[in-house]
């Protein structure tokens, strides 16, 4: 029952093939049957059968109805979307339901697509595992002991058991990207800014962002072209290429002749698997018999990267969790005698620990007397590695690495070791701080399980990053 490419669905939809409404269904089925992966927090199987109906009709009309007609997705349970609470998988958002959609969903409901469901997430997005959510851990479709990655992981193990053409994610400091290794997908991070995050529950504002996860770069490519572009109700947004992300160049798919590639060697050091090492480097062995320009190159401040990021970030995330005060939206703890007492319970019992500790570091390093001595400082290191960054893409065109540094670990291996689970991002937060596109391909296995190759580019080099990551696909496949 799996699905054939996003254009595939959708052409077969508007021929007459087949319908909206039995694609949605076909969706929910294939939910039902993996229940046990713990992947979905809700559905909107109301809701998705009456915009699938709907379709269906003005299919009959005559009518334009986008290039996603009929094409279900899966979204992770930060967007705001109508048919279902949205909770952040966090008990302090347990009974919200949105009063508007996010940019990005309307963009992909204005092309036709049909949200079936929310997936599960590390509560807020604090995590790398998906075993942060309130509700429940979301198993890794190639193993279910282990962990699907996070904080998109229910996202990323929908996109690997086919449960819908593809999935949203947000990427922070490598959400998207590490559960796409751990899982075995395709999984893109755009140009900061290139997708509105109007309308996506805040982690970190200055590196939150929306991408997809799916089954190939051909699918990512389409489903950015839907999704990115200015928007009025997010400031930080850009101008998106001229040129559509989605009809990318014909071009010979196993000749990489003229890109520069630069492998990154503070990536392929110290507290890398040695397997992971192995696979990485046989695909980059790979690129080069296809004719890329392989050298190695050094960013002596990526070993800086993962503390610059766990300051900056908890400091916005601090902030950004503010407003769940227990009177604005969310949950209200009934208990409390008087207002100091309704902000004390209700945030102790509505977050859980991991964003407790998040807040905690945050409030600390932003407090009187230690905003010089660590916020401060994190953000002259983070120009530095910017400007690292900058100075290396003068001498390649791309660059190439390991997603992540280990296969996926067991469920709990790490749990009770948050420094052990945040290094699992080592090797994808320096792009978050850097604003620049990455994806993560297939690139193997290690005892049958997926490892990943992250490819990134300088920023606005959306298009290039998809092009030359298609080419490497096929070459990896």
């Amino acid at each position: 029952m799996s699905w054939a490419s996003i254009p595939e669905v959708a052409d077969e939809v508007l021929a007459g093939k087949t319908t909206a409404t039995a694609n949605v269904q076909k969706s929910l089925d294939l939910i039902a049957k993996h229940k046990d992966h713990d992947v979905i927090i809700a559905l909107t199987e109301k809701r998705a059968l009456q915009r699938a109906a709907k379709i269906d009709e003005r299919i009959k009309n005559g009518e334009d109805v986008g290039r996603l007609a009929g094409v279900p997705f899966i979204a992770k349970d930060n967007f705001l979307v109508f048919g279902a609470k949205t909770t952040a998988a966090s008990n302090i958002l347990k009974s919200f339901e949105a009063p508007y959609q996010a940019t990005a969903i309307e963009k992909l409901e204005a092309e036709g697509a049909i949200c079936v469901a929310k997936a599960n997430l590390d509560a807020f997005a604090h995590g790398s595992s998906t075993e942060n959510s309130d509700f429940m851990t979301t198993k890794n479709a190639h193993d279910k002991t282990r962990v699907p990655g996070g904080s998109s992981g229910g996202s990323a193990t929908a996109a690997a058991l086919h449960l819908v053409p593809f999935a949203l994610g947000t990427d922070t400091g490598g959400s998207i990207r590490q559960p796409a290794s751990f899982s075995g997908v395709v999984g893109y991070k755009p140009t900061y800014g290139l997708v509105s995050r109007s309308g996506v529950v805040a982690m970190a504002s200055s590196t939150d962002t929306i991408g997809p996860l799916t089954k190939t770069v051909e699918d990512a490519a389409l489903v950015l072209d839907v999704i990115s572009g200015k928007d009025s109700l997010d400031s930080t947004t850009i101008e998106r290429n001229k040129d559509s992300y989605a009809n990318l160049d014909k071009e010979d798919p196993k000749d990489l002749r003229g890109k520069k590639i630069g492998v990154i060697k503070e990536y392929l050091g110290e507290g890398i698997d040695p397997e992971v090492k192995k696979t990485i480097l046989t695909a980059v062995e790979k690129l080069k018999k296809a004719g890329a320009q392989i050298t190695e190159v050094s960013l002596p401040s990526l070993d800086l990267a993962l503390a610059v990021y766990y300051i900056v970030v908890p400091a916005e995330v601090s902030s950004n969790l503010a407003r769940y005060d227990g009177h604005r939206y969310g949950y209200s703890d009934p208990k409390a005698k008087d207002l100091d007492e309704s902000y004390e319970l209700s945030r102790s019992n509505g977050f859980g620990s991991e964003a407790k500790r998040r807040i905690m570091i945050g409030a600390y390093v932003l407090s009187s007397g230690y905003y010089d001595a660590y916020y401060k400082k994190a953000q002259t290191v983070r120009t530095k590695i910017i400007n690292e960054f900058n100075d290396i893409f003068k001498q390649v065109d791309f660059l190439v690495g390991p997603t992540a540094p280990t296969t996926a670990f067991k469920i709990g291996q790490n749990s009770e070791d948050p420094m052990q689970m945040y290094l699992s991002d080592i090797m994808t937060v320096a792009v978050s701080l850097v604003g620049i596109p990455a994806i993560s391909i297939p690139a193997g296995k290690v005892a049958g399980l997926p490892v990943g190759l992250q490819i990134m580019a300088p920023k606005h080099h959306d298009r290039e990053l998809l092009q030359i990551a298609q080419n490497s696909e096929r070459i990896l496949t």
